[in-house]
């Protein structure tokens, strides 16, 4: 069974951790745009105790920008979507647990931050988002994600269409 944590037992702690960690990659990526996502960026919700961080950039340094993090020690995520406009990726050994997303701005996979903000205004869709993980946290992992997206789609699909910019239309 997966160990899901309270937001009490974690968030402070992933919290400094994201503010340490978007300083230094603002600082090898000063043309980025670094977001916390994930649960640990949104109160009151349950994790399993893990860091995601987006990290925004232009189509066109997309690429580039994952060849820089793969020289700093990052690891490809195996398993997950990989396209242009995403690419999923892993700190290295030596570095504080985390998992970047690195997305092309405006691409649809500014998703991470339209769900988040989703759950950020309204505190019973993120009960709703517990009681899934609560109820999947049996499953295997992969079970437990498909879970997951399923909710996290409907969430998607309910909010206002974006336009290119990734602003409400």
């Amino acid at each position: 069974m997966m160990q899901l944590f309270s937001a009490e037992q974690y968030q402070p702690d992933l919290q400094q951790r994201f503010i340490t960690l978007r300083d230094s990659l603002l600082r090898l990526l000063p043309y980025a745009r670094i977001e916390h996502v994930g649960s640990s960026a949104v109160p009151g919700a349950i994790s399993k105790g893990d860091l995601d961080m987006a990290v925004v950039v232009p189509l066109a340094q997309h690429a580039a920008t994952v060849q820089t993090l793969l020289e700093q020690g990052y690891t490809e995520q195996e398993d997950t979507l990989r396209t242009e406009a995403l690419c999923m990726l892993n700190a290295g050994a030596e570095m504080p647990e985390h998992a970047l997303q690195i997305v092309a701005a405006g691409s649809e996979f500014e998703d991470f931050m339209r769900f988040r903000d989703a759950l950020l205004a309204d505190p019973a869709l993120v009960q709703q988002y517990n009681a899934v993980k609560q109820a999947a946290s049996h499953l295997p992992a992969e079970a437990y994600r498909a879970a997951k997206s399923s909710f996290i789609e409907s969430v998607l699909q309910r909010l206002p269409a974006t336009t290119e910019q990734g602003h409400s239309a």
